[in-house]
């Protein structure tokens, strides 16, 4: 007859391990269901919109691809080491874990009804605010009636039919979810061509204020782009970041040009939602850069009145 194993330092830090790792999963699926929300369910007045919404769910992601598994192993590892050995079922660092894990879920399942009950009060009740109500809801729910389980019963789940079902479920619901990010965020290619789109408006906007300054100086527009360049300020017109060409210019009139570049990305209106935000500039001029895939030119018109000459300063006479 085989004798029973003595608990040590082992079982301890894997328990420890599951736990964190319990943790971790459960602020990933958060944050991950609430950028879903955050996109499916838009708020203007929080500017969640299109790409940079996607972008918040990538860590998320990450997280869970490499979490989510690793937890499934080490908590299928420790069913079966209980199964083993049962008299480990009252290591005091489980039940001490396991209990603290309970009081954690009632205490975010409370403070998620008090919110809730707060913002109908206060009229904040959205579709966005209920759905995340939902979710925090659902996911503490979970959690107290896994463990709780585990903390009364003396059998794995996975040999109860209904804790059986339930854990699938929920494993099914977790890769699915997981899964389905990969499809919201888009491919990295997609991204990266994106990225090259968001250098190209920066350095729109870099020169188009460098021309604006180069009027207010010499009161006439820069013939080229190439006479931006200033050595004393070390500035240099910015180059296409793909092609390491120069971006296309023309003077339109004595106070208007366009400003040309070639895109591969879109970021006009998508459906109802914008793909990114219009940037405004500080000193009150609008900045519209929305652009569709291909060439795309901006006229600006600079206004006398608004962005005045600079008078040069009187050299004193000695």
């Amino acid at each position: 007859m085989e004798e029973p194993r003595k608990t040590g330092p082992r079982d301890v830090f894997v328990h420890l391990l599951a736990i964190i790792f319990l943790y971790v999963l459960v602020i990933g699926f958060s944050a991950l269901l609430f950028g879903y929300i955050n996109i499916y369910f838009p708020d203007i007045l929080q500017g969640d919109y299109g790409r940079y919404a996607r972008a918040g769910i990538r860590w998320p992601i990450s997280i869970l691809f490499v979490v989510f598994p690793f937890y499934l192993w080490l908590n299928r590892y420790l069913q079966n080491d209980l199964l083993k050995y049962p008299e480990k079922r009252e290591l005091k660092t489980r039940r001490w874990l396991l209990h603290f894990t309970l009081f954690l879920a009632t205490v975010v399942i409370v403070g998620d009804l008090v919110t809730l009950m707060y913002q109908f009060l206060s009229g904040g009740v959205t579709v966005r605010f209920l759905l995340k109500v939902i979710t925090v809801l659902v996911i503490a729910g979970a959690v107290f009636l896994y463990y709780g389980w585990n903390l009364k019963k003396s059998i794995p789940p996975m040999q109860d039919q209904r804790m059986k079902i339930f854990v699938q479920a929920v494993m099914g619901l977790g890769t699915l979810a997981i899964v389905a990010g990969f499809f919201v965020v888009g491919s990295p290619q997609a991204e990266r061509m994106w990225q090259f789109d968001e250098r190209r408006i920066s350095d729109l906007s870099m020169i188009q204020w460098e021309i604006v300054n180069y009027w207010q100086t010499k009161e006439e527009l820069p013939g080229a782009l190439a006479d931006l360049h200033d050595p004393l300020r070390g500035f240099i017109p910015p180059l296409d970041p793909e092609t390491n060409e120069p971006y296309g210019y023309r003077v339109t009139g004595d106070h208007s040009f366009d400003l040309c570049a070639s895109f591969q990305t879109s970021n006009m209106m998508d459906g109802k939602t914008p793909s990114r935000a219009i940037p405004m500039d500080p000193y009150g001029m609008q900045e519209n850069w929305m652009h569709d895939v291909g060439e795309t030119c901006f006229s600006r018109t600079i206004d006398p009145e608004r962005f005045p000459p600079v008078k040069a300063m009187p050299v004193p006479v000695r």
